[in-house]
């Protein structure tokens, strides 16, 4: 597969490679590397070229060039035709809305694929930023479920008939 990147206003998102995200991984501490979803782990280690349903995008800051978080999803459409994206923004940079634009671009790219039909996202049973960034782009909350991995969890889901 050829390498990827999305655009938005102010951010290039580049997708990794697998041996980029491997040493993103290697470069964890225990704690963080504990939190890793061993299917995700397990698609990860089979992968040999760069895969957008498997590997993060780094977000770039277009007027610096400068790296300043990670997004992607979280594996290839189910049966269903659900993806679920996830995203993150170095502490000093949120509250700038580049975790918006991430989300946004996700979106896009993940509708611009006719066999998914959802997209979906998690965010902690509580208040707090990443649901109102899904709510800014237009998830709608579902309730709250209990993950294999995460435990509870509050879903949001775009379904393609949203647009």
């Amino acid at each position: 597969m050829q390498s990827i990147s999305l655009q938005t206003p102010r951010l290039k998102l580049l997708l990794q490679t697998p041996e980029e995200v491997r040493a993103s991984i290697d470069a964890m501490d225990e704690i963080s590397k504990s939190q890793i979803s061993a299917d995700w782990l397990a698609r990860l280690n089979a992968s040999t070229a760069p895969d957008p349903w498997v590997h993060s995008f780094s977000l770039v800051r277009l007027d610096s060039g400068i790296a300043i978080g990670q997004c992607g999803f979280k594996g290839p459409a189910n049966a269903a035709g659900m993806v679920e994206i996830a995203y993150g923004v170095s502490a000093d940079q949120e509250g700038n809305g580049f975790a918006t634009e991430a989300a946004l671009a996700l979106l896009a790219y993940a509708l611009s694929f006719d066999h998914i039909k959802v997209v979906r996202a998690h965010t902690l049973p509580v208040p707090n930023a990443s649901q109102r960034i899904l709510a800014k782009c237009g998830f709608r909350y579902v309730g709250e479920i209990t993950d294999p991995e995460d435990g509870v969890v509050s879903r949001f889901e775009y379904p393609r008939n949203s647009q």
